[in-house]
């Protein structure tokens, strides 16, 4: 991966600006930011290599043979079409910023990618995994409340994990089953959730957060064992053990329980434009991949029950 420390000085500013336009006036979260500044930097390296000086010496054939060098390191068709977006994006900011006199990826095409449906938990699995988290929260003390209000959680709302992990208690409204939802942009929605995830979230406030929580802890609604913020790793961590003992289930993290919640809902008649508002989806065509999943599974449920499939 390219180091803006190994970029020449015109390379090395204009990424600089275009860190500053990621983080502060698109308001991107931190990873983001630092995904799109990674794939610039190569970018300006792979035209400084070719001897241009700024981006008025490049030109689309330039961002090509970039991307053309991916290939042949054998990033896969997803991480290209991520590249190329990535690029597009970039060369436009900087021709609209005077950076360039033109946008000179306005016309780079970006390879399709291989779209694979997500995994995902079946009914029986997904009760499965509740009942674990549940009977968790009999025997054990705090943590075992918390981690049953965050699995709870998860599934209800279909929230990503850093959204779960940013929540602070005020975000929670049990009286209405709301949760307000700071997501990608900085955009904020408020996602319902049903009564077993209510009745996870009281125990957890009432019986469990005080016995976590330090003077460190702050207004976090979830808090780990020496009560700062919850990471999203020990989230990780704490459904993969929890999925260890459901069968059949696949290997996923939160991401994979985010799925889940998409299909389950949509597989119960809610209608996409519903399921866009509470996953936070800017686009429709992001939610859509969920209808693949369950005609996959009609098609499967065809294949294996009809006589003449």
């Amino acid at each position: 991966m390219t180091r803006p420390d190994d970029l020449p000085e015109w390379a090395a500013r204009l990424l600089a600006d275009y860190e500053r336009h990621l983080a502060h006036e698109r308001n991107l979260a931190p990873h983001s930011v630092r995904a799109y500044l990674g794939d610039v930097a190569d970018l300006l390296d792979h035209l400084n290599r070719l001897g241009c000086h700024n981006l008025d010496e490049a030109d689309v054939r330039a961002l090509r043979s970039w991307l053309a060098k991916q290939q042949s390191l054998g990033r896969s068709r997803t991480t290209l079409a991520r590249r190329a977006t990535a690029a597009r994006v970039f060369t436009a900011w900087a021709a609209a910023n005077a950076h360039a006199r033109a946008d000179v990826g306005s016309t780079l095409k970006s390879p399709k990618p291989h779209r694979s449906l997500p995994a995902t938990l079946s009914d029986h699995q997904t009760a499965q995994l509740l009942e674990v988290s549940l009977e968790r929260a009999g025997e054990g003390g705090p943590a075992a409340l918390r981690d049953l209000a965050v699995v709870e959680l998860l599934y209800a709302t279909g929230i990503r994990v850093g959204e779960l992990v940013g929540l602070d208690v005020d975000d929670v409204d049990l009286a209405r089953r709301l949760v307000r939802v700071l997501g990608k942009g900085r955009k904020e929605r408020s996602v319902p959730f049903g009564i077993p995830a209510g009745e996870a979230l009281e125990g957890w406030l009432v019986r469990g957060r005080s016995g976590l929580a330090t003077p460190a802890s702050g207004p976090a609604l979830f808090i780990g064992v020496r009560g700062g913020r919850l990471d999203s790793r020990t989230v990780r961590a704490l459904l993969r053990r929890l999925l260890a003992e459901v069968e059949g289930a696949p290997d996923m993290g939160p991401h994979g329980l985010r799925h889940t919640a998409a299909t389950h809902l949509l597989a119960g008649g809610a209608d996409l434009r519903s399921v866009q508002e509470i996953l936070g989806h800017s686009s429709l065509a992001t939610t859509q991949i969920y209808t693949h999943v369950t005609t996959e599974r009609l098609r499967m449920a065809y294949r294996q029950a009809h006589p003449r499939a």
